[in-house]
């Protein structure tokens, strides 16, 4: 009788185990991490904004703050900045508002608050889809102060990012 080479069923089955039992244990920590890097992504694009909002209120002067954040980017390759498409921001962050346009898992709501010339706003940064793309939420004005909630919307009340 000849003595055959391989694997029985009862070692791939263990083979198979061991692998679903590390991938269980690796899934939900990935989860975590790409959440983490999505709220990180959120604050690093509301300071840009805030750094935009000054560069438009200092160009545009009689205008103070945008109007909207699609008037702080525009179309690539930009090489007419104006008033309506200053050019200050990457257009995926500027039309990052609702839909599918969100960027690395936030949409960003910016309301310029009273009649031009703006002279305040406010943004909310809130997860696409809350415990997925992101749990906190972000909250800035004009004074460059980012705060966030853990969970749901942040307001001005809302703790600051240290």
């Amino acid at each position: 009788m000849k003595k055959q080479k391989g694997f029985s069923l009862i070692e791939l089955l263990i083979v198979v185990a061991i692998i679903l039992i590390i991938a269980a244990i690796a899934i939900p920590n990935l989860l975590r991490s790409k959440m983490a890097a999505n709220e990180s992504s959120a604050v690093g694009s509301m300071r840009t904004i805030n750094t935009a909002e000054v560069s438009y209120a200092t160009a545009y002067p009689n205008a103070g703050y945008s109007p909207d954040l699609a008037s702080l980017g525009g179309a690539a390759p930009c090489t007419v900045a104006g008033v309506a498409a200053a050019c200050l921001i990457d257009d995926t962050l500027a039309l990052a508002n609702s839909g599918p346009t969100g960027k690395s898992g936030y949409w960003f709501t910016y309301a310029p608050v009273g009649a031009a010339p703006f002279t305040t706003y406010t943004m909310t940064g809130q997860p696409v889809t809350a415990g997925s793309t992101g749990q906190r939420g972000f909250y800035t004005d004009q004074t460059g102060v980012i705060r966030y909630a853990i969970t749901g919307a942040a307001s001005v009340a809302s703790s600051p990012i240290q």
